[in-house]
């Protein structure tokens, strides 16, 4: 639901995060009241430049989506190998820090909109080298992984890039509401992409999953080119390594920063278990691809849920409590989901068989509950995650610390793949659910009670 009141004007792309306000709201709130439940659309309403650029990101997103858990399926396909498929993510890892960290120094030098279009130009041109792979019928591993590193590398400077931009387009007390918005359309992505991939798949092969991407990639453009031209701030940033450094520095002297990273890590390190989906759905729930589009697609229902009830959650003023709440909560969710999968293993009740008319119904329903949960979860830590960084970040630096948060969030999962696909090789699949699921719980209790500042952070005095 949109909020009554509108601003004036739009702020000035090029000029400095506003000054949160002191006025209005609750002792329990970070702004002013707001009695609805249903998400802000403000942000849209205050800027349009913001309104495009997330149409633009959602499309483009549903796209890389679609292609990730296509590469999924069709590694599984060749080498019938759960290790295989993670990796991608062992071959991703490294380029992709030095990626996010160095990235994240060039767009604070150089003006952000540039950055970002390049970069999605570099990631376009290697979704486009999936589609000739799979149209040539090559049946090799390797390229797999020599082209999803480049779009990794090329992807993670965009991201960075295109977070760092929101806050110059959006009035420091709505950024929980944008935080939100970005929550509905990862969610969007999430549930459609994998969802169409799985029956693309199924039903045309991966030379036509891998060119809708390439299609629907070029709307990821609109949202870019049609933003002004967004300029760092003059002589406040060094060029190359010393960049790089200065903002390392900056982060080791920022403890509520750090700790929104390190629970992230946690998260997603030990929580992550979709690289397990494909062999989940090939022996023991059943159904094949189709099974694999609808898990995935479960956990991101989760996310665009707790997005459309979002009104009054981004009011909350005491956003690390909220943080960590909602990262426990993802883990209880985890945990219930290797328990159904356990149990539907040593029960004996399992379904090896990819023709989802064989798919186990009930073991399904209560995986998709479990993941709709844990999407919610993840969903709300994210949104106050992002709004910490942003909000107390100044934006000389914020390319720089935005580099890393996005090699938080697109590196924790990687470590998650290669921690799930590394142990179900080792044991049995169901059981790095369980075990991360318990360290995801057990290390974000211990961390945040070994930083107060952050366990206190008040989101009416943002300090990093």
């Amino acid at each position: 639901m949109m909020r009554q009141r509108r601003f004036a004007t739009v702020r000035d792309p090029g000029a400095g995060p506003s000054e949160p306000s002191d006025s209005g709201g609750s002792s329990e709130s970070a702004g002013p009241a707001r009695r609805s439940f249903l998400v802000d659309l403000t942000p849209m309403q205050a800027s349009p430049p913001f309104a495009r650029l997330w149409v633009g990101n959602t499309l483009a997103g549903i796209g890389a989506i679609m292609t990730t858990t296509a590469v999924a399926l069709h590694i599984y396909d060749l080498t019938g190998s759960t290790f295989m498929v993670s990796l991608v993510a062992w071959f991703g890892l490294l380029p992709m820090i030095a990626a996010g960290l160095y990235g994240g120094a060039i767009a604070d030098h150089i003006d952000r909109r540039t950055v970002a279009i390049v970069a999605s130009l570099v990631a376009w041109a290697s979704t486009v080298a999936l589609a000739g792979v799979a149209w040539a019928g090559l049946a090799w591993v390797w390229p797999f992984y020599v082209i999803t590193t480049v779009n990794a590398v090329a992807a993670t400077i965009a991201s960075a890039t295109r977070q760092a931009i929101i806050p110059r387009l959006v009035p420091v007390t709505l950024l929980p509401q944008a935080a939100a918005l970005n929550g509905i359309s990862t969610g969007l992505m999430v549930t459609v992409g994998p969802a169409v991939a799985g029956l693309l798949v199924a039903r045309v092969g991966y030379p036509w999953t891998y060119t809708a991407d390439v299609l629907l990639f070029v709307a990821g453009f609109f949202g870019l080119w049609t933003l002004p031209r967004i300029r760092p701030e003059a002589g406040t940033t060094p060029h190359g390594l010393q960049s790089v450094r200065d903002g390392l520095a900056y982060l080791r002297r920022s403890p509520n920063i750090r700790m929104s990273f390190i629970v992230d890590i946690i998260a997603m390190t030990f929580g992550q278990p979709i690289v397990l989906f494909p062999a989940i759905g090939a022996t023991i729930l059943g159904g094949g691809a189709v099974t694999v589009g609808i898990l995935t697609a479960s956990y991101a229902v989760g996310t665009i849920l707790s997005s459309l009830v979002s009104g009054r959650i981004t009011q909350l003023r005491w956003q690390g409590r909220v943080i960590r709440s909602a990262i426990v909560s993802y883990g209880l969710s985890m945990l219930g989901l290797g328990l159904v999968l356990a149990f539907v293993v040593l029960g004996g009740h399992a379904s090896h068989s990819t023709d989802f008319a064989d798919v186990l119904w009930p073991g399904l329903l209560a995986s998709c509950g479990f993941l709709v949960l844990s999407g919610a979860a993840d969903n709300v830590s994210a949104i106050f995650r992002m709004t910490i960084l942003q909000a107390a970040v100044p934006d000389a630096i914020r390319g720089r610390i935005q580099g890393v948060f996005t090699v938080v969030v697109t590196g924790g999962p990687r470590l998650g793949q290669m921690f799930a696909g590394t142990l179900a090789a080792l044991t049995v699949t169901w059981m790095p659910t369980v075990i991360g699921a318990v360290l995801v719980v057990v290390l974000v209790i211990l961390a945040v009670a070994r930083t107060p500042s952050f366990r206190d952070y008040d989101a009416r005095n943002p300090q990093p």
